[in-house]
């Protein structure tokens, strides 16, 4: 059984990679979420979200079987919530029919901020939808470590890093590693995704590597404020486990 502690320090990061922080929380409104009301109630409860968009949802089907040519058919589910964003657009919070997703984009500032506010937009996400339990909740922090031009070992970023075959001496060029732990004793998961990304912009030729953390929980439980807290601080820690011990320590003082 994992033995899991809160209260642990890690090291402050003063120049931590997360590129994006997100907090997830999967759950079905009960109340109506009609477009008009909807919108009303979010635009005068989120004030410090000016920006808003409504969103839509689409769903493929297919059709397949004996003597039948196959056909392909997007049914429009019409509108599904809105995204709000706001006035430097660092902070997004999508509140839809089937939950509430909260992000902060780079600069990261602290964990108490973050989550403080994404149980706030919970709060009101609880007002207006009415859920009643909560099927999924996730925290995932996805960070990006600048590779120089240069040729420099992944090892010098990465602690396992990816290798090749034993047999035969070649350069890594490229990789994409998806793991997916259980917590044992926890209702948690941990899905880790490591690779290496081009940056975005299309002019740029410089790489850098992913290391994307998904902490979330595997059973559905009722939203009461004090379990909502303390799976959060405990789903940080998970976090916080696998980051560190996952970046190798020369880089780690880069951090810093």
């Amino acid at each position: 059984m994992v033995t899991i502690n809160p209260d642990e320090q890690f090291p402050h990061l003063k120049n931590a990679p997360i590129v994006e922080a997100i907090i997830d929380f999967r759950a079905r409104v009960e109340a109506g979420w009609k477009e008009t009301e909807i919108t009303e109630a979010l635009k005068s409860l989120l004030p410090a979200y000016p920006k808003k968009l409504s969103m839509s949802g689409f769903q493929q089907e297919f059709t397949l079987g004996p003597d039948i040519a196959p056909e392909a058919k997007t049914i429009d589910k019409g509108w599904t919530g809105l995204r709000c964003e706001n006035e430097n657009g660092l902070q997004i919070a999508q509140f839809s029919r089937d939950g509430l997703i909260f992000a902060r984009l780079r600069p990261y500032e602290q964990w108490e901020r973050f989550a403080g506010e994404a149980l706030r937009l919970w709060k009101i996400f609880v007002q207006v939808g009415k859920p009643a339990d909560i099927q999924r909740m996730g925290v995932r922090f996805v960070n990006r470590m600048n590779l120089p031009p240069t040729e420099v070992p992944i090892e010098n970023y990465l602690d396992p890093a990816p290798r090749g075959t034993k047999d035969l001496e070649i350069p890594l060029q490229h990789f994409f590693h998806q793991d997916t732990f259980g917590v044992t004793g926890h209702p948690y998961a941990i899905r880790l995704i490591r690779t290496i990304q081009p940056e975005q912009r299309p002019d740029s030729q410089s790489f850098g590597i992913i290391l994307d953390i998904d902490v979330f929980t595997t059973q559905s439980f009722e939203p009461e404020p004090d379990t909502l807290d303390r799976r959060l601080r405990e789903m940080r820690w998970l976090k916080n486990k696998v980051f560190f011990g996952s970046i190798a320590s020369r880089e780690l003082e880069g951090f810093r």
